[in-house]
């Protein structure tokens, strides 16, 4: 890999800080602008070599595709084609001037990250409110938006896409990242533990119910990203998701969109309604 680039960053994002280098201004620009809340000086875990192309590398309609080939993760969309080593922690990528193809390379190599240090990607907006993440899930369209822009003024965005879920000793954490989604906002590069887990339903009233395990397990498992078919990653995102279920409430959370929703919220956590 040659390392003979004029321009390099350091985008950290949930404590895995990874190096990405170029020789292309224009895509050197594009990573600064859109990371720059994440931007770091820490010492690197991966070294990412990033190459233009001028026009997509196949079909744009191309499904993602993640495998490993040897000793290496191989990444394939239409927008981008990507190399990764675990055992030198280096790899390359290669795409057009298009931020949303390097995004998703980053979401698909922390997927593979997290897999092994007992974390992983979930489809939810996650909010800090008095010191505790909520993570509210669902498929598309079913109000992780909405909940984070109408949580309160005093709370933190982490994100109302993607949330970023890892464990730290005996507590989850969520992390604030940068891949934002109707919002078009990123979120704040800080983290907190997780207090509860809500699946949204909308509905005409603002009601939470807290689920069986295996039904909270089930909806977790259907919202959780993860794009390698390789089985023993499978059961450790398996196994994280089963371990962060016996620790954090989960729960159905049905609610009206409106601001209301927030007392609901606090009240199962044992808070004050917000006058």
């Amino acid at each position: 890999m040659t390392t003979s680039f004029q321009h390099r960053c350091i985008v950290e994002i949930g404590g895995i800080p990874i190096a990405v280098s170029t020789g292309d201004l224009g895509l050197f620009g594009l990573i600064e602008r859109r990371y720059s809340g994440f931007l770091s000086d820490s010492r690197p875990e991966l070294e990412i070599e990033l190459q233009r192309v001028e026009q997509p590398v196949s079909s744009p309609d191309e499904d993602v595709r993640v495998y490993r080939e040897v000793e290496e993760w191989v990444l394939h969309r239409g927008d981008f084609r990507a190399r990764w080593s675990p055992l030198s922690g280096q790899g390359t990528v290669r795409q057009n001037l298009n931020p949303y193809a390097f995004d998703s390379v980053l979401r698909i190599l922390h997927s593979l990250l997290l897999a092994e240090r007992h974390g992983f990607l979930l489809h939810a907006a996650s909010v800090i409110c008095d010191g505790k993440a909520c993570l509210f899930s669902g498929v598309s369209g079913a109000g992780k938006t909405t909940l984070a822009r109408l949580a309160p003024q005093e709370a933190t965005l982490l994100t109302d896409e993607i949330s970023y879920v890892r464990r730290a000793v005996e507590v989850y954490s969520a992390y604030g990242t940068p891949f934002a989604g109707e919002l078009a906002q990123p979120g704040e590069n800080c983290a907190a533990p997780v207090s509860a887990l809500f699946f949204l339903e909308q509905g005409p009233e603002n009601l939470v119910e807290e689920l069986p395990a295996p039904e909270a397990m089930r909806r977790l498992m259907r919202n959780i990203l993860f794009f390698a078919d390789d089985p023993g990653l499978v059961e450790n995102v398996l196994n994280t998701a089963c371990d962060l279920v016996s620790r954090v409430s989960a729960c159905r959370l049905v609610f009206y969109p409106d601001a209301k929703v927030w007392d609901v919220v606090r009240q199962f956590q044992g808070l004050p309604a917000y006058v």
